[in-house]
This record gives structure tokens, C-alpha cells and sequence, in this order.
């Protein structure tokens, strides 16, 4: 009787693997491997929301770290992620060490910590604390309550803002 089943055979490498290319090939898995951890590491590592009202911000842009972004977003804004992410990106390539802080507006504590993973990169998640209308005011009195609202610190404390990604030059001038 023969067998319905073919034995398969295992391929055979036609060269030997020398050990050039086994360090390469495990160099490439650590390689890929730390990234992955430090890019978890980065949303992980929040595990508070820091409250925002109307005097947080007055503070901020007097003690508050140099130079920093603040990113006022929603928790429905399909844009905000987005927008966080460019601005991640471009303070990755800049090599600079930045505080960069997501600001929910419309949720509190552990409902605005849910939305962290949107916002790989940030070193601190803020929520609106208090009457919305009166915080944005604080922040910006033209604001009309559009997101992703970006501002940005230089280390001199000179302050750009911009709705959506900040422009090429906005960065450059930021980074500086």
C-alpha cells in the first residue's frame, strides 16, 4: 500500500551560512526589534492625563519646557493623528529633544488616555478641565474651536500657531 501523503523534503541551502551573515541577520532582528520596543515604549510610558484649565496654559508659556508643541485635538478629529504625526516625525529627523503634548478637549482622565495610542511620541497627555469654551479662550481668543489646533514654543519662548501641520518653515523657525 502506498501513502496518500508525499513526504516533503526540507530545502537544502546550496552555500553554507557563514557567520558574517548570521550576525547581520540577528543585527537586523535587534535592530528592528529595539525600535519596535522604543516606539512602544514611547505611548506606554504615559499613564496619567495631566488636568488643563484656564491657568495652565498662562503657566506653560511662562515656566513651561522650551521648546514644546502642543497639539489641541478631539477625540473625533480624523485629521489630529495625523497632524501629531508629521510633527513627531519631524522632531525624530531634527534629533532635538522637544516636549511635544497632545491636549484633549472634549474628555477627561482615563476616556483621554484611551485615545494615547493615537499619539505615539508624546511626552505628556493633557484634558480640558473645566468650561471649554472659557480654556480656549485662555489659549487663543481668535481660535474658533478648529483641530488640529498646533502651537508651537521656541526656546525663546516666541510662539507659532497654525491649524493643521505646521508649515516647513514654521518647523525650521521652531527647531532652530
Amino acid at each position: 500500500m502506498t501513502s496518500v501523503f508525499k513526504q516533503v523534503q526540507a530545502p537544502v541551502c546550496a552555500a553554507p551560512v557563514g557567520r558574517r551573515t548570521w550576525l547581520a541577520a540577528a543585527a537586523a532582528i535587534f535592530i528592528t526589534n529595539s525600535s519596535l520596543a522604543q516606539s512602544q515604549h514611547t505611548s506606554a510610558a504615559i499613564k496619567k492625563v495631566v488636568p488643563f484649565d484656564k491657568s495652565t496654559w498662562l503657566r506653560l508659556l511662562r515656566d513651561g519646557p522650551r521648546p514644546a508643541a502642543y497639539v489641541f485635538t478631539t477625540t473625533y478629529c480624523p485629521t489630529c493623528p495625523e497632524a501629531f504625526e508629521a510633527l513627531n516625525e519631524a522632531v525624530v529627523a531634527a534629533h532635538k529633544k522637544v516636549e511635544l503634548a497632545a491636549v484633549v478637549m472634549d474628555v477627561t482622565g482615563a476616556r483621554a488616555l484611551a485615545h494615547a495610542h493615537h499619539y505615539a511620541g508624546a511626552t505628556r497627555i493633557y484634558a480640558f478641565d473645566g468650561f471649554e469654551p472659557e480654556i480656549r479662550q485662555t489659549v487663543d481668543p481668535k481660535w474658533r474651536n478648529v483641530t488640529p489646533y498646533i502651537v508651537l514654543i521656541d526656546r525663546q519662548g516666541a510662539v507659532q500657531r497654525s491649524i493643521g501641520p505646521p508649515s516647513a518653515a514654521q518647523l525650521k523657525a521652531w527647531l532652530a
